[in-house]
């Protein structure tokens, strides 16, 4: 596994829901990528400080700032 993988899978590791074999791909790439462990550490962080975010809890104006911020993500 690569960086790049280990990204794309963060969310799925986290919610428990990476197949079996993944998981261990994922935490063997974890043990030896100090920086995947930061990245991961900075992900848990974020979930914890802002808690789960609703559709309804956020702004019409905020939603749209994100969703602006973030149109063309995937495409980089």
């Amino acid at each position: 596994m690569n960086c790049n993988d280990f990204v794309e899978l963060v969310t799925e590791f986290l919610d428990g829901a990476l197949p079996e074999a993944d998981e261990r791909r994922f935490i063997e790439h974890l043990s030896e990528c100090s920086g995947c462990e930061t990245y991961l550490d900075q992900f848990r962080q974020t979930i914890a400080t802002t808690g789960e975010l609703t559709p309804d809890g956020i702004s019409p104006d905020a939603r749209q700032h994100l969703l602006s911020a973030f149109r063309d993500f995937r495409r980089s």
